[in-house]
This record gives C-alpha cells, structure tokens and sequence, in this order.
C-alpha cells in the first residue's frame, strides 16, 4: 500500500477502452485518402503519443504520405462525432473512481486532444472525479514531458513524490519518471507494451481498476 496525496490518470487504455472507435477513425481517414484498411490491433499499437504521432503512423504504415495536408483534422472530423459510438470505461472504473474520490484528489492527463477529452469525460459522467484535466494539444505539450503532470501536482498543494500517476504506456511511465512521481501501471491496457528490462523495482501494477483500491491508503 502507498501513501498518495493525488491520483494522477491517463485516459484511453487506462480509464477507458476507446480502441474500436480510434480504430474506426484511422480507418475512415485511410479509406477517405485510397489507401488499404489496417488491422485494429495495428492501429493499437500506434495510440499513446497523441493524435498527430497517430495519423503519421498510420499513414505511414497504409502506404500513404504522413505529411498529407490536413491530415490531422481529417482524422478528427471521422473521430469526434463517433469517439462514444463503443468506448466505454473499464469494468470496476467507476466504482473505483466513486471511492478514491471520496479520500484522494483526481485529475487527469492524457495526449489526446482536449475537446476529444472533455467530449468522453462529459459523455461518460466521469468529468466530475477530476480537479484538472489537461490534454495532448496545450501549452504543457505532450506525455513524457512532465510540465503538465507537474503543473498538476503544484496546482493541488502535492509534492510530486506524492502524486501516483496510473497509466498503461511506455509514455506513462516516461512521464512519472521524467515528473518525480510514483507509477502504477494497468496490465489490462491496450497501450501496456513492455520488455522486462523497462523496469526498476518501484513500479506498481494493477490488472483491474478495482486493484488501485488495494494499493491506495
């Protein structure tokens, strides 16, 4: 069990599984642009550094020109009016967000872009759990550079050693080491791609939303 001031998470592949309706989006834009469908779990392993590192990857891998023009917001127009169409939080988040809420502050910071975010928080009634959410596309930049995770941390009165960030991704545990805080990192994840030398000791994990309240004073 740890002692944290704050619970720090990330958004798709930790709080919630949005992997069908990214997937459906890259292929939409694919297909727009007379390229080839790629398999979803492809389109997977390309989500955790925000949705322009997506659409390059993408692109990249259907044969098409990463740096076609406007590509970015193409990708978006296929995705925002669908980003609830199947996404869904992970079996136990709720409840788990339900009683950390009532001992622990929360916030949240994903790559994705803000108003995709705050469009599932709302959508899902999950927005309320967090004090701050800060997404891919502001001036902190993008995970693992730790400005937006350490602007969380000040902005709640939390020293950073404090703060346990809980995300999925190689990006997530970047950003917690790269900030000063405490990692835990959900097995369950689509982003969860790791070597066993990616590790140090001081790493927690968790293979359901309901395992945090075990690890939480």
């Amino acid at each position: 069990m740890i002692d944290a001031g704050l619970v720090v998470f990330d958004l798709d592949g930790t709080l919630v599984d949005s992997s069908v309706d990214l997937a459906n989006a890259v292929n939409a834009l694919i297909l727009e642009l007379g390229g080839p469908s790629l398999a979803e779990p492809a389109i997977i392993g390309m989500v955790g550094e925000g949705a322009s590192v997506l659409v390059r990857r993408a692109l990249t891998a259907a044969s098409l020109d990463p740096e076609t023009p406007h590509a970015l917001e193409r990708f978006l127009a296929h995705y925002d009016p669908h980003l609830l169409d199947h996404t869904v939080p992970y079996p136990g988040m709720v409840e788990t967000l339900d009683w950390i809420g009532t001992r622990k502050p929360m916030a949240m910071l994903t790559n994705k872009p803000a108003l995709a975010t705050e469009s599932i928080l709302e959508g899902l009634a999950l927005h309320r759990h967090f004090r701050e959410v800060i997404g891919g596309d502001t001036a902190f930049g993008r995970k693992p550079d730790p400005a937006g995770l350490t602007h969380i941390a000040a902005s709640a009165g939390v020293a950073s050693a404090r703060v346990l960030m809980v995300g999925d991704s190689p990006v997530d545990l970047a950003t917690a080491r790269n900030a000063g805080t405490q990692i835990c990192l959900a097995r369950y994840g689509f982003g969860y791609r790791f070597a066993p030398g990616d590790f140090r000791g001081d790493e927690l994990f968790i293979d359901s939303p309901g395992d945090l309240v075990e690890l939480l004073v």
